[in-house]
C-alpha cells in the first residue's frame, strides 16, 4: 500500500469521507477567495492539433473536450481569463523535433502565450546546433526531459555527452524541466544539479507524486537535498489528482502535501501550473485555480505573488507581451 506523507492512502480516503468530487461544469467560474488583483501565469499547459495530417503523439485524455477538437491558445484563454490567468507557458507534448517550430509559431500568434519549453535531446550530437537555432526565438525558454517519450533522465544523468549538452543549456540561460517524477528521476536531478550547478531545473507535478512505503525514506532524503539547492524549483501542479481512483477538490485533503513542498522549496521556488488540458481527466481549470487561491489566502501577499507569477518570471525569464501581464520591477 502506498503512503501519503506517512498516512496510508486508504486512511487518507477514509478520513475524507471518500473525497470523491465531481468536476465543475466547464462554464462555471468561481469567485476568487483571495486577492484577485494578483495576476496568474500558468507555467504548464499543453497544446496540440489533432487535425494535422501527420497526427499528434499527444491528444490529452479522452475525457477532455480537447481530445478531438484540439488544444489551442484561444480555447485556453476563454477558460483562463475569467479566472485571473493572464499568460501561460507551453510545455511541449511531442518528441518530434519539428514540433518545436509548430509550438513556437502557434504561441507567437497569440499573446496569451509567454514561452515554450521545448523538446531537444542534450545527448544528441546535433544538440548544439539545434539549441543555437531555437534559443534565438525569445519564446523558447528551455527543454523538457524525463519519464516521457521513452527518455531516461536517470541513465542520461551519468552520460558525459548529456551533461555537456546541459552545460550549453545553462550557458544559454535556459531551463531544464523534468517530466513525471519517480525516485530515480529525482535522484538524477540531484546529480545533474551537482554536475551543472548554475542550471535552473524545474520539477513538475510533485504534489501528485506518491513515493510508496519502500521509497519514503529515500524521498525524504531527496527533499532535504532539494532544500539546499537554490536552482532547483518545483511546480505545485497536479495538486488535484487521483488517489486510489478518488478525486478530491477540497483543500483539506491536499494541504499537508502543499505545506511539505512549500516548506522544502520556499516561497521563491514554487510555481503555479495547471497541466491543462491533461488536467481535464481529474477536474476543471476553475477548480484547480480555486484550490490554490484558497491555499494562499492566509499567506503573505508576497508569497502569493511569487507563486502565481513572480517565480515563473524569474525562472523561465519570459517577457510580457501585453499590458495585463506583470513585469518584474
Amino acid at each position: 500500500m502506498q503512503q501519503r506523507d506517512g498516512i496510508d492512502r486508504r486512511t487518507f480516503i477514509g478520513a475524507t469521507g471518500g473525497a470523491v468530487a465531481v468536476a465543475a461544469p466547464a462554464e462555471q467560474v468561481f469567485a476568487a477567495p483571495v486577492d484577485s488583483v494578483i495576476p496568474i501565469i500558468d507555467s504548464h499547459i499543453h497544446l496540440f492539433d489533432p487535425a494535422r495530417p501527420q497526427g499528434v503523439p499527444y491528444k490529452a485524455d479522452p475525457k477532455s473536450p480537447t481530445f478531438t477538437a484540439g488544444a489551442f491558445p484561444p480555447g485556453y484563454k476563454k477558460l483562463a481569463a475569467p479566472l485571473g490567468i493572464v499568460g501561460a507557458v507551453l510545455v511541449e507534448a511531442s518528441p518530434w523535433i519539428e514540433d518545436n517550430l509548430w509550438a513556437l509559431q502557434t504561441c507567437a500568434a497569440h499573446d496569451v502565450m509567454l514561452g515554450v519549453v521545448g523538446n531537444l535531446k542534450p545527448e544528441d550530437p546535433n544538440f548544439p546546433e539545434y539549441l543555437e537555432r531555437h534559443r534565438k526565438n525569445p519564446l523558447f525558454r528551455g527543454i523538457r526531459y524525463g519519464n516521457i517519450w521513452g527518455y531516461d533522465l536517470a541513465a542520461q544523468s551519468r552520460n558525459p555527452s548529456f551533461i555537456r549538452g546541459l552545460e550549453l543549456l545553462s550557458q544559454a540561460d535556459l531551463v531544464l524541466e523534468t517530466a513525471n517524477p519517480r525516485i530515480d528521476l529525482l535522484e538524477a536531478v540531484v546529480r545533474i544539479s551537482d554536475a551543472v550547478p548554475r542550471l535552473r531545473i524545474v520539477i513538475d507535478h510533485l504534489p501528485a507524486f506518491e513515493p510508496g512505503r519502500a521509497s519514503q525514506a529515500a524521498y525524504e532524503i531527496l527533499l532535504k537535498e532539494f532544500e539546499k539547492r537554490p536552482n532547483i524549483s518545483c511546480k505545485l501542479s497536479a495538486v488535484i489528482h487521483r488517489v486510489d481512483g478518488a478525486v478530491s477538490t477540497r483543500l483539506v485533503d491536499h494541504r499537508s502535501r502543499l505545506d511539505l513542498l512549500s516548506g522544502v522549496f520556499g516561497e521563491d521556488r514554487v510555481m503555479f501550473g495547471s497541466d491543462w488540458p491533461n488536467s481535464d481527466a481529474t477536474t476543471s481549470l476553475d477548480y484547480i485555480v480555486r484550490i490554490v487561491r484558497e491555499y494562499f489566502a492566509d499567506k503573505p501577499r508576497a508569497a502569493a505573488e511569487n507563486y502565481f507569477w513572480r517565480n515563473s518570471a524569474r525562472i523561465h525569464k519570459w517577457t510580457p507581451r501585453v499590458a495585463s501581464q506583470p513585469r518584474l520591477g
